[in-house]
């Protein structure tokens, strides 16, 4: 991986990346990049540390991604919203998408092949997140928020997500709010399509029905969810073509959210990583 070429700009469009990074997991970031970049061209890099990354990092990233920004993660927050768990990367992504097509892309992913569904919404300036199961939609969030109530009860100790989406229902607006059931790891906002008050706003009407639960980890990435159902134009990418590592189907797929252990319990990972980084090298 430290042997491949550096990540230029590869647009003059203001498509960017954004992932929050710390420092145990800086290789496995230069892997994700590299090969997004490799099948979509970028204009920036925006980093967000987590507060661990070293000089000696920082020097690393700058060298492998000349076109990479990197912040402080206490230079993004919100009264009325939760820190921490990555809440400061969905506020990040509410400043520069003022000005750029921001991807959220985690460093536990990998591109495989070409991704057209991506480069349209780009060219189409519409939002994206990778899903769940095949045929996924977008859809009515009070569907969603009676669905989940009906095939699991969410009580006060379930999952953060499983609760809030629960309690959608009781939201004065709920009928005219989307919602989809995707993964922050991987998902696309347009250009000036939402701004961070939205955040706030939906923030504090959840933490209302929920309490503190809200504040736990998951829940950036139930409102990562609700940022991108709402959005003028999105879309959920298509299943399993971009999945996660336990529905990965190759070689139809060619995006992959290896979530969480899974790319230690076996060598997948390690095998397509080494594949796509002699692939970089030429």
């Amino acid at each position: 991986m430290f042997n491949t070429a550096p990540v230029t700009a590869g647009t003059d469009q203001p498509v960017a990346v954004l992932t929050q990074l710390q420092h145990k997991d800086l290789t496995m970031f230069l892997v994700a990049i590299k090969t997004f970049a490799n099948k979509v061209p970028l204009a920036k890099i925006f980093i967000i540390n987590d507060g661990s990354l070293t000089a000696a990092d920082q020097a690393l990233l700058r060298s492998h991604l000349p076109i990479a920004d990197i912040h402080d993660r206490t230079q993004f927050s919100a009264a009325g919203c939760p820190s921490g768990g990555c809440w400061e990367r969905l506020l990040a992504i509410a400043d520069f998408v003022k000005d750029y097509f921001v991807i959220q892309l985690d460093s536990d992913t990998l591109t495989l092949t070409d991704m057209p569904e991506v480069n349209e919404c780009i060219a189409t300036n519409t939002g994206f997140v990778i899903g769940t199961w095949d045929n996924q939609e977008i859809e009515s969030m009070t569907v969603s928020s009676e669905r989940v109530q009906k095939n699991n009860a969410p009580t006060m100790d379930s999952h953060v997500q499983m609760l809030a989406e629960s309690r959608f229902i009781n939201l004065d607006d709920c009928e005219n709010l989307r919602y989809v059931r995707g993964c922050a790891g991987f998902s696309g906002f347009p250009k000036a399509s939402f701004d961070k008050q939205f955040i706030v706003d939906f923030s504090q009407k959840i933490e209302k029905e929920i309490g503190a639960k809200w504040h736990q980890w998951g829940s950036e990435q139930v409102m990562s969810n609700v940022v991108v159902a709402n959005l003028d134009k999105s879309i959920v990418l298509p299943h399993p073509k971009y999945t996660d590592c336990g529905k990965m189907k190759t070689p139809g797929t060619c995006f992959v959210h290896f979530i969480g252990e899974c790319r230690f319990k076996t060598s997948r990972y390690a095998d397509l990583a080494k594949n796509a980084i002699q692939a970089l090298l030429g």
